[in-house]
């Protein structure tokens, strides 16, 4: 047993304007261990998300008045908060707008939970995957315009090794973690050794 070590609830923000299926899918999922904000609207859930922050939203496509798609907008902009799309429809226009607004999945209705928690779990893994992505491209770049000797040791490495950019930063990063030093220690050194390694080259 781990008493004491209880996983936290995940936050699933929950929007369709059917209250049927709102309230069938809002039980399921609580039976299944997550926390539910339900909300009919589009604009219910901006208001909830003035002051909430799920973990992943589950949007109907069509909604009166604010779509899902609109209110998915708002989720890439402020906040970052990754969703899927339930719709009755299978179209592939309305696929391919689910897929242009950022959707991490997409269901066709009747859905029940058996469907919908893998769909939930995938995409929060995905988002996961794509928010350490993203720190990862931003910590480049910070790096990079803060220290000259970071980009050029990031150049060599891409060179010498056939990496791309972010691969050849992450190998530098994990040097500098593995040594315990700072990661413009480590490509001064880098530098240093291609620079003696040249002069032995041509002398």
């Amino acid at each position: 047993m781990n008493e004491g070590k209880q996983t936290p609830q995940r936050k699933v923000l929950l929007v369709d304007d059917d209250r049927l299926v709102l309230a069938t899918l809002s039980s399921g999922l609580e039976q299944a261990g997550y926390a539910v904000q339900a909300c009919a609207s589009a604009e219910e859930a901006r208001r909830v998300l003035g002051v909430e922050h799920p973990d992943i939203a589950v949007l109907d496509v069509r909604m009166p008045e604010q779509s899902g798609l609109d209110l998915a907008k708002h989720l890439l902009e402020h906040p970052r908060v990754p969703f899927i799309f339930l719709t009755a429809y299978s179209e592939e226009d309305v696929v391919q707008q689910a897929i242009e607004h950022g959707a991490l999945g997409y269901l066709v209705k009747p859905v029940d939970i058996p469907q919908l928690v893998p769909a939930l779990e995938a995409a929060l893994a995905r988002a996961t995957e794509l928010g350490k992505l993203r720190t990862t491209e931003q910590q480049l770049q910070t790096a990079l315009t803060e220290n000259r000797e970071v980009s050029m040791a990031v150049g060599l490495l891409m060179e010498r090794r056939r990496l791309n950019r972010q691969q050849a930063f992450e190998a530098l990063r994990t040097t500098a973690r593995t040594q315990r030093r700072k990661i413009g220690e480590v490509a001064e050194e880098i530098l240093s050794a291609a620079e003696l390694l040249n002069v032995s080259k041509t002398s």
